[in-house]
């Protein structure tokens, strides 16, 4: 079912983006530092150095990307490597790092951030960058922000709690940007897998990387589990529709903290990894600079 379609060997695989205009898709390795370029017609790869631990990206109109560094965002202008400062969070504990994040039907950047300590507390925010680089800050008490994704219609943002291990969703105006309340829509534990990052389908499900389970969860808006797809080494780390239709599933996985044991029976640990014919995904937005 799933392929290796690139050894990238990542300590941290992260948040791809597909290109549509480019043809290719964008991630991120958290602690090399870097972003991935990837393109699936070549299976060519370019990795761009970042000067901090990126936890996710952005794909603009422009072609350029927006990165979430430790606490702040840049912009990075792909083809000729510069980066230039674009938003920034000094509310971050220091103890924290931004983390998952992705755009929004309101075009703006979400990002939630997490404590980077062994022993985590719940400092971690939401927020939600504007085009014109105004930060708002959107939600607190979070442990490990991840697995933002919105509705066909762009009017349901759901976001997990990676460390809690539970799932939640609000009613969003795709206008404004502005949520209702969180609703809980359910608990996962290790055997149904901690919730990393995710992805909706056009039908309204929501596709969850179990990365403490080694598999994929394709969730209801009610909460109910589908169905499960296994994934082909442990640690997935999160799932993006790509390629023509959105048709392509791409997931990226990690190999950081595993044991020579894992890595030895794994070798494909790190890499990224493609299915075809599990289902067609959500329209993506592209930031609204």
């Amino acid at each position: 079912m799933f392929s290796l379609a690139a050894d990238l060997r990542a300590q941290v695989g992260e948040s791809p983006v597909w290109d549509a205009a480019r043809g290719v898709l964008w991630m991120v390795d958290i602690l090399a530092p870097c972003v991935i370029r990837f393109d699936p017609a070549t299976g060519v790869t370019r990795r761009i150095p970042m000067p901090e631990p990126c936890g996710s990206l952005a794909l603009c109109r422009s072609g350029a990307l927006l990165v979430a560094q430790r606490a702040g965002v840049v912009r990075l202008e792909p083809d000729s490597g510069a980066i230039t400062p674009f938003a920034a969070m000094p509310e971050e504990p220091a103890h924290n790092r931004l983390n998952d994040g992705k755009v929004g039907p309101d075009g703006c950047f979400w990002i939630g951030s997490m404590d980077n300590r062994p022993d985590k507390q719940a400092t971690g925010i939401l927020w939600r960058v504007t085009p014109d680089g105004r930060v708002e800050r959107r939600r607190d008490g979070l442990v490990v922000s991840n697995g933002l994704a919105w509705s066909p219609d762009g009017c349901t943002i759901w976001h997990s709690d990676s460390r809690r291990a539970v799932l939640d969703r609000a009613g969003f105006d795709p206008a404004t940007g502005a949520t209702g309340p969180w609703r809980h829509v359910r608990d996962f534990d290790e055997a149904t897998g901690r919730p990393d990052g995710a992805a909706c389908d056009a039908a309204g499900n929501y596709w969850s990387a179990g990365v403490s389970a080694g598999r994929i969860n394709v969730i209801a808006p009610n909460g109910t589990i589908l169905r499960h797809f296994d994934f082909p080494v442990p640690a997935p780390t999160m799932p993006c529709f790509a390629g023509p239709g959105l048709a392509t599933l791409f997931v990226t996985s990690l190999r950081a903290g595993k044991d020579a044991a894992t890595l030895a029976a794994h070798p494909g640990l790190g890499g990224l990894f493609r299915a075809e014919g599990l289902g067609q995904g959500a329209a993506i937005t592209l930031f609204a600079d």
